[in-house]
Protein backbone atom coordinates (compact mmCIF):
# COMPACT_ATOMS: atom_id res chain seq x y z
CA UNK A 1 0.00 0.00 0.00
CA UNK A 2 1.03 3.19 -1.02
CA UNK A 3 0.72 6.73 0.30
CA UNK A 4 -1.64 7.53 -2.35
CA UNK A 5 -3.56 4.66 -1.63
CA UNK A 6 -4.44 6.67 1.52
CA UNK A 7 -5.31 9.29 -0.20
CA UNK A 8 -9.36 10.27 0.07
CA UNK A 9 -11.27 8.40 -2.52
CA UNK A 10 -13.17 11.72 -3.58
CA UNK A 11 -10.31 13.87 -3.75
CA UNK A 12 -8.80 11.05 -6.22
CA UNK A 13 -11.31 11.44 -7.65
CA UNK A 14 -11.86 14.99 -8.89
CA UNK A 15 -10.73 16.29 -12.10
CA UNK A 16 -9.01 19.53 -12.10
CA UNK A 17 -10.39 22.38 -12.63
CA UNK A 18 -9.14 23.72 -16.36
CA UNK A 19 -8.34 27.52 -16.75
CA UNK A 20 -8.36 29.45 -20.18
CA UNK A 21 -5.07 29.19 -22.11
CA UNK A 22 -2.48 31.61 -21.00
CA UNK A 23 -1.36 34.01 -23.32
CA UNK A 24 2.07 33.55 -22.37
CA UNK A 25 1.79 29.94 -23.45
CA UNK A 26 0.51 30.31 -26.64
CA UNK A 27 2.51 32.89 -27.65
CA UNK A 28 5.89 30.17 -26.96
CA UNK A 29 4.32 27.54 -28.24
CA UNK A 30 3.86 29.99 -32.12
CA UNK A 31 6.40 32.02 -31.82
CA UNK A 32 4.85 35.02 -31.87
CA UNK A 33 3.78 38.45 -29.78
CA UNK A 34 0.19 40.68 -29.63
CA UNK A 35 -2.11 37.25 -28.68
CA UNK A 36 -5.42 38.43 -27.72
CA UNK A 37 -6.64 36.19 -24.93
CA UNK A 38 -10.52 36.34 -24.84
CA UNK A 39 -11.08 33.14 -23.02
CA UNK A 40 -11.60 33.80 -19.07
CA UNK A 41 -14.17 36.72 -18.75
CA UNK A 42 -11.36 39.49 -17.88
CA UNK A 43 -11.98 43.05 -18.28
CA UNK A 44 -10.04 44.39 -21.29
CA UNK A 45 -10.03 47.68 -19.70
CA UNK A 46 -7.04 46.33 -17.09
CA UNK A 47 -7.67 48.03 -13.25
CA UNK A 48 -8.43 51.53 -12.25
CA UNK A 49 -5.28 53.85 -11.81
CA UNK A 50 -6.09 54.29 -8.72
CA UNK A 51 -5.73 50.49 -7.73
CA UNK A 52 -2.36 50.50 -9.29
CA UNK A 53 -1.57 53.78 -7.05
CA UNK A 54 -2.24 51.89 -3.81
CA UNK A 55 -0.12 48.80 -4.67
CA UNK A 56 2.79 51.12 -5.69
CA UNK A 57 2.32 52.66 -2.18
CA UNK A 58 1.69 48.96 -0.38
CA UNK A 59 4.82 47.78 -1.90
CA UNK A 60 6.38 49.91 0.95
CA UNK A 61 6.05 47.58 3.81
CA UNK A 62 5.62 44.18 1.63
CA UNK A 63 7.69 42.65 4.05
CA UNK A 64 5.35 42.59 6.79
CA UNK A 65 1.90 40.24 6.79
CA UNK A 66 -1.11 41.75 5.51
CA UNK A 67 -4.19 42.74 7.54
CA UNK A 68 -5.77 39.30 8.63
CA UNK A 69 -9.17 41.24 9.12
CA UNK A 70 -8.91 42.94 6.06
CA UNK A 71 -10.49 46.18 8.23
CA UNK A 72 -10.19 49.04 5.73
CA UNK A 73 -11.81 46.70 2.53
CA UNK A 74 -14.39 45.47 5.11
CA UNK A 75 -14.86 49.12 6.34
CA UNK A 76 -15.63 50.60 2.80
CA UNK A 77 -17.32 47.57 1.51
CA UNK A 78 -20.06 47.61 4.65
CA UNK A 79 -20.34 51.41 3.50
CA UNK A 80 -20.96 50.70 0.32
CA UNK A 81 -23.22 47.53 -0.06
CA UNK A 82 -25.18 48.48 3.19
CA UNK A 83 -23.96 45.87 5.46
CA UNK A 84 -22.10 45.21 8.62
CA UNK A 85 -18.58 44.83 8.75
CA UNK A 86 -19.64 41.57 10.81
CA UNK A 87 -21.40 39.75 7.49
CA UNK A 88 -18.01 40.30 5.32
CA UNK A 89 -15.84 37.09 4.87
CA UNK A 90 -13.02 37.88 2.62
CA UNK A 91 -11.40 35.50 0.14
CA UNK A 92 -8.67 34.47 -2.13
CA UNK A 93 -10.46 34.74 -4.56
CA UNK A 94 -14.55 34.44 -4.60
CA UNK A 95 -13.69 30.61 -5.38
CA UNK A 96 -11.59 30.74 -2.18
CA UNK A 97 -15.60 31.83 -0.44
CA UNK A 98 -17.10 29.16 -2.31
CA UNK A 99 -14.62 26.38 -1.03
CA UNK A 100 -15.15 27.65 2.44
CA UNK A 101 -19.20 27.31 2.03
CA UNK A 102 -18.68 23.53 0.64
CA UNK A 103 -16.23 22.83 3.89
CA UNK A 104 -18.45 24.75 6.48
CA UNK A 105 -21.76 22.77 5.64
CA UNK A 106 -21.11 19.54 3.94
CA UNK A 107 -19.45 16.28 4.75
CA UNK A 108 -19.94 12.76 3.39
CA UNK A 109 -23.26 12.69 4.87
CA UNK A 110 -24.77 15.65 2.55
CA UNK A 111 -25.79 16.72 -0.74
CA UNK A 112 -25.79 19.92 -2.46
CA UNK A 113 -27.59 21.09 -5.53
CA UNK A 114 -26.70 22.90 -8.83
CA UNK A 115 -27.76 23.46 -11.86
CA UNK A 116 -26.53 21.41 -15.10
CA UNK A 117 -24.63 24.17 -16.95
CA UNK A 118 -23.28 26.11 -14.00
CA UNK A 119 -19.59 27.49 -12.59
CA UNK A 120 -17.42 24.35 -12.86
CA UNK A 121 -15.84 25.14 -9.09
CA UNK A 122 -19.51 23.87 -7.60
CA UNK A 123 -19.15 20.01 -8.35
CA UNK A 124 -15.40 20.62 -7.17
CA UNK A 125 -15.86 21.81 -3.78
CA UNK A 126 -18.51 19.49 -3.35
CA UNK A 127 -17.44 16.20 -4.54
CA UNK A 128 -13.71 17.67 -2.61
CA UNK A 129 -15.77 17.53 0.80
CA UNK A 130 -17.00 14.05 0.02
CA UNK A 131 -20.59 15.24 -0.16
CA UNK A 132 -23.22 14.32 -3.41
CA UNK A 133 -24.36 16.72 -5.72
CA UNK A 134 -27.27 16.99 -7.16
CA UNK A 135 -27.46 18.26 -10.36
CA UNK A 136 -30.51 19.91 -11.96
CA UNK A 137 -31.41 19.54 -15.66
CA UNK A 138 -31.22 23.11 -17.43
CA UNK A 139 -33.62 24.87 -18.99
CA UNK A 140 -33.72 23.70 -22.97
CA UNK A 141 -31.83 25.48 -25.67
CA UNK A 142 -34.99 27.08 -27.18
CA UNK A 143 -36.45 29.03 -23.92
CA UNK A 144 -35.98 32.61 -22.98
CA UNK A 145 -32.85 31.72 -20.85
CA UNK A 146 -31.13 28.76 -23.03
CA UNK A 147 -29.48 26.32 -20.87
CA UNK A 148 -30.11 28.59 -17.61
CA UNK A 149 -31.20 27.59 -14.09
CA UNK A 150 -34.26 25.73 -14.28
CA UNK A 151 -35.52 26.49 -10.47
CA UNK A 152 -38.45 24.03 -10.31
CA UNK A 153 -36.01 21.12 -10.73
CA UNK A 154 -33.75 22.53 -8.53
CA UNK A 155 -36.69 23.10 -5.62
CA UNK A 156 -37.57 19.33 -6.41
CA UNK A 157 -34.15 18.10 -5.95
CA UNK A 158 -34.15 19.24 -1.89
CA UNK A 159 -34.20 16.21 0.23
CA UNK A 160 -33.18 15.77 4.18
CA UNK A 161 -30.12 15.65 3.11
CA UNK A 162 -29.75 19.04 1.12
CA UNK A 163 -27.25 21.43 2.97
CA UNK A 164 -26.10 23.52 0.14
CA UNK A 165 -27.46 25.32 -2.90
CA UNK A 166 -25.33 27.17 -5.72
CA UNK A 167 -27.12 29.48 -8.07
CA UNK A 168 -24.87 31.96 -10.16
CA UNK A 169 -26.37 34.97 -11.31
CA UNK A 170 -25.95 35.81 -13.93
CA UNK A 171 -24.39 31.87 -14.89
CA UNK A 172 -21.38 31.17 -15.86
CA UNK A 173 -20.83 29.54 -18.80
CA UNK A 174 -24.25 31.35 -20.34
CA UNK A 175 -24.56 34.07 -19.39
CA UNK A 176 -28.15 33.66 -18.49
CA UNK A 177 -30.15 35.24 -15.74
CA UNK A 178 -32.81 35.00 -12.98
CA UNK A 179 -35.05 38.34 -12.73
CA UNK A 180 -35.94 39.75 -9.40
CA UNK A 181 -39.26 37.62 -8.55
CA UNK A 182 -38.65 34.12 -9.63
CA UNK A 183 -35.20 34.02 -7.62
CA UNK A 184 -37.13 35.56 -4.39
CA UNK A 185 -40.01 32.77 -4.78
CA UNK A 186 -37.21 30.16 -5.08
CA UNK A 187 -35.79 31.09 -1.38
CA UNK A 188 -38.70 31.77 0.12
CA UNK A 189 -39.18 28.16 -0.92
CA UNK A 190 -36.11 26.74 0.23
CA UNK A 191 -36.61 25.67 3.80
CA UNK A 192 -34.58 27.80 6.53
CA UNK A 193 -31.35 24.69 7.32
CA UNK A 194 -30.40 25.07 3.86
CA UNK A 195 -27.49 27.77 3.11
CA UNK A 196 -28.59 29.48 -0.45
CA UNK A 197 -25.32 30.87 -2.37
CA UNK A 198 -25.81 32.88 -5.21
CA UNK A 199 -22.85 33.77 -6.46
CA UNK A 200 -23.05 36.98 -8.05
CA UNK A 201 -19.26 37.16 -9.25
CA UNK A 202 -20.89 39.37 -12.78
CA UNK A 203 -23.34 41.73 -10.71
CA UNK A 204 -21.59 44.84 -12.03
CA UNK A 205 -22.31 43.67 -15.30
CA UNK A 206 -25.82 43.69 -15.50
CA UNK A 207 -27.64 46.12 -16.47
CA UNK A 208 -31.14 44.92 -16.57
CA UNK A 209 -34.01 46.57 -14.80
CA UNK A 210 -35.64 43.27 -13.08
CA UNK A 211 -32.33 41.93 -12.43
CA UNK A 212 -32.53 41.13 -8.59
CA UNK A 213 -29.78 42.18 -6.46
CA UNK A 214 -29.91 39.23 -3.69
CA UNK A 215 -28.53 41.28 -0.70
CA UNK A 216 -31.86 42.81 -0.13
CA UNK A 217 -33.07 39.53 1.36
CA UNK A 218 -30.42 39.00 3.64
CA UNK A 219 -32.18 40.66 6.56
CA UNK A 220 -35.42 38.12 6.35
CA UNK A 221 -33.16 34.95 5.43
CA UNK A 222 -30.40 34.47 7.70
CA UNK A 223 -29.94 31.05 5.50
CA UNK A 224 -28.85 33.26 2.31
CA UNK A 225 -25.19 34.11 0.76
CA UNK A 226 -23.97 36.42 -1.85
CA UNK A 227 -20.43 35.92 -3.15
CA UNK A 228 -18.67 38.61 -5.50
CA UNK A 229 -15.27 39.07 -7.09
CA UNK A 230 -12.76 41.68 -7.67
CA UNK A 231 -11.55 39.34 -10.39
CA UNK A 232 -14.13 40.39 -13.39
CA UNK A 233 -15.39 44.44 -13.58
CA UNK A 234 -12.64 45.82 -10.85
CA UNK A 235 -9.89 44.01 -13.23
CA UNK A 236 -7.96 42.32 -10.18
CA UNK A 237 -7.70 38.72 -11.29
CA UNK A 238 -4.05 38.61 -11.18
CA UNK A 239 -4.70 39.89 -7.34
CA UNK A 240 -7.10 37.26 -6.12
CA UNK A 241 -9.50 38.84 -4.03
CA UNK A 242 -13.23 38.04 -3.63
CA UNK A 243 -15.89 37.95 -0.59
CA UNK A 244 -19.02 36.24 0.93
CA UNK A 245 -21.88 38.95 2.59
CA UNK A 246 -24.31 36.56 5.06
CA UNK A 247 -25.33 36.40 8.59
CA UNK A 248 -23.05 38.00 10.79
CA UNK A 249 -23.56 34.12 12.42
CA UNK A 250 -22.75 32.51 8.87
CA UNK A 251 -19.70 34.86 8.25
CA UNK A 252 -18.37 33.65 11.85
CA UNK A 253 -18.38 30.12 10.45
CA UNK A 254 -16.35 30.90 7.70
CA UNK A 255 -13.96 32.67 9.58
CA UNK A 256 -13.33 30.06 11.89
CA UNK A 257 -12.31 27.98 9.10
CA UNK A 258 -10.82 30.40 6.40
CA UNK A 259 -7.10 30.27 6.42
CA UNK A 260 -5.02 33.39 7.87
CA UNK A 261 -3.54 35.46 5.28
CA UNK A 262 -5.46 34.01 2.55
CA UNK A 263 -5.74 37.86 1.07
CA UNK A 264 -2.52 39.82 0.33
CA UNK A 265 -1.09 42.80 0.84
CA UNK A 266 -1.59 44.32 -2.71
CA UNK A 267 -4.95 42.85 -3.11
CA UNK A 268 -6.61 44.28 -0.27
CA UNK A 269 -4.96 47.79 -1.33
CA UNK A 270 -5.71 47.62 -4.97
CA UNK A 271 -9.39 46.13 -3.87
CA UNK A 272 -9.94 49.28 -1.08
CA UNK A 273 -8.85 51.78 -4.04
CA UNK A 274 -10.57 50.30 -6.76
CA UNK A 275 -14.14 51.26 -4.65
CA UNK A 276 -13.69 55.12 -4.67
CA UNK A 277 -13.30 54.35 -8.52
CA UNK A 278 -16.76 54.59 -10.16
CA UNK A 279 -16.23 56.22 -13.25
CA UNK A 280 -13.18 53.09 -14.02
CA UNK A 281 -16.47 50.82 -13.36
CA UNK A 282 -19.05 52.95 -15.40
CA UNK A 283 -16.47 52.99 -18.23
CA UNK A 284 -15.99 49.35 -18.40
CA UNK A 285 -19.67 48.41 -18.03
CA UNK A 286 -20.18 50.91 -21.20
CA UNK A 287 -17.42 48.86 -23.27
CA UNK A 288 -18.76 45.64 -21.77
CA UNK A 289 -22.70 46.72 -23.50
CA UNK A 290 -20.98 48.22 -26.59
CA UNK A 291 -18.86 45.06 -27.10
CA UNK A 292 -22.11 42.20 -26.40
CA UNK A 293 -24.21 44.26 -28.78
CA UNK A 294 -21.65 44.26 -31.36
CA UNK A 295 -20.70 40.55 -31.23
CA UNK A 296 -24.18 39.34 -31.10
CA UNK A 297 -25.29 41.66 -33.95
CA UNK A 298 -22.11 39.93 -35.74
CA UNK A 299 -22.57 35.96 -34.77
CA UNK A 300 -26.35 36.73 -35.84
CA UNK A 301 -26.03 38.32 -39.15
CA UNK A 302 -23.73 35.07 -40.23
CA UNK A 303 -26.76 32.79 -38.73
CA UNK A 304 -24.50 31.65 -35.53
CA UNK A 305 -26.42 31.17 -32.67
CA UNK A 306 -25.35 32.72 -29.62
CA UNK A 307 -26.89 32.61 -25.92
CA UNK A 308 -28.41 36.24 -25.09
CA UNK A 309 -26.02 37.01 -21.81
CA UNK A 310 -25.89 39.92 -19.46
CA UNK A 311 -22.44 39.19 -18.06
CA UNK A 312 -19.15 39.71 -19.65
CA UNK A 313 -19.04 36.89 -22.44
CA UNK A 314 -21.02 35.65 -25.00
CA UNK A 315 -21.58 31.97 -25.31
CA UNK A 316 -21.92 30.67 -29.40
CA UNK A 317 -22.65 27.75 -30.37
CA UNK A 318 -20.29 26.45 -33.89
CA UNK A 319 -21.23 22.77 -33.63
CA UNK A 320 -19.42 20.50 -35.03
CA UNK A 321 -16.87 23.05 -36.49
CA UNK A 322 -16.01 23.96 -32.92
CA UNK A 323 -13.10 22.78 -32.56
CA UNK A 324 -11.47 23.90 -35.72
CA UNK A 325 -12.77 26.97 -35.29
CA UNK A 326 -10.94 27.25 -32.07
CA UNK A 327 -8.02 25.52 -33.29
CA UNK A 328 -7.59 27.82 -36.09
CA UNK A 329 -8.29 31.25 -33.98
CA UNK A 330 -5.39 29.55 -31.92
CA UNK A 331 -3.02 29.79 -35.02
CA UNK A 332 -4.09 33.29 -35.25
CA UNK A 333 -3.11 34.16 -32.29
CA UNK A 334 -6.91 34.56 -30.39
CA UNK A 335 -7.78 32.42 -27.76
CA UNK A 336 -11.07 31.30 -26.42
CA UNK A 337 -13.10 29.16 -24.40
CA UNK A 338 -13.87 25.57 -25.31
CA UNK A 339 -16.49 24.52 -23.02
CA UNK A 340 -16.53 20.54 -23.55
CA UNK A 341 -15.69 20.20 -20.26
CA UNK A 342 -19.29 21.96 -19.33
CA UNK A 343 -20.56 19.17 -21.65
CA UNK A 344 -21.08 21.78 -24.32
CA UNK A 345 -18.92 20.48 -26.67
CA UNK A 346 -20.11 22.80 -29.93
CA UNK A 347 -19.79 25.91 -27.99
CA UNK A 348 -17.03 28.48 -27.75
CA UNK A 349 -17.48 31.37 -25.24
CA UNK A 350 -15.91 34.62 -25.97
CA UNK A 351 -15.25 37.22 -23.34
CA UNK A 352 -15.91 40.75 -24.04
CA UNK A 353 -12.74 42.97 -25.49
CA UNK A 354 -12.22 46.33 -26.52
CA UNK A 355 -13.44 47.40 -29.82
CA UNK A 356 -9.96 46.80 -31.22
CA UNK A 357 -9.80 43.12 -30.16
CA UNK A 358 -13.38 42.49 -31.32
CA UNK A 359 -13.02 43.63 -34.83
CA UNK A 360 -9.67 41.55 -35.00
CA UNK A 361 -11.71 38.37 -33.85
CA UNK A 362 -14.33 39.26 -36.54
CA UNK A 363 -11.85 39.72 -39.05
CA UNK A 364 -9.88 36.57 -38.50
CA UNK A 365 -13.32 34.62 -37.64
CA UNK A 366 -14.57 35.39 -40.69
CA UNK A 367 -11.39 34.01 -42.85
CA UNK A 368 -12.57 30.63 -41.12
CA UNK A 369 -16.25 30.57 -41.50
Amino acid sequence: MSVIDSALSQVKLLHPYTPGKPVEELERELGISNAIKLASNENPLGCSDLAKQAINTALENIELYPDANAFYLKQKLADKLGVEENQITIGNGSNDVLDLLARTFLDNHAEAIFSEYAFLVYPLVVQACGAKARVAGALALDTSQPYGHDLKAMLALINDKTRLIFIANPNNPTGTWLNRSELKDFIDQVPGHIAVVIDEAYFEYVDEEDYADALQWLSEHENLVVTRTFSKIYGLAGLRLGYAISSAEISDLLNRIRQPFNANTLALAAATASLEDNDFVEASRDNNQAGLQQLAKYFDARGIEAIPSVANFLTVRFGKQCDEIYQGLLQQGIILRPLANYNLPEFLRVTIGTPQQQAVLMERLDKLL
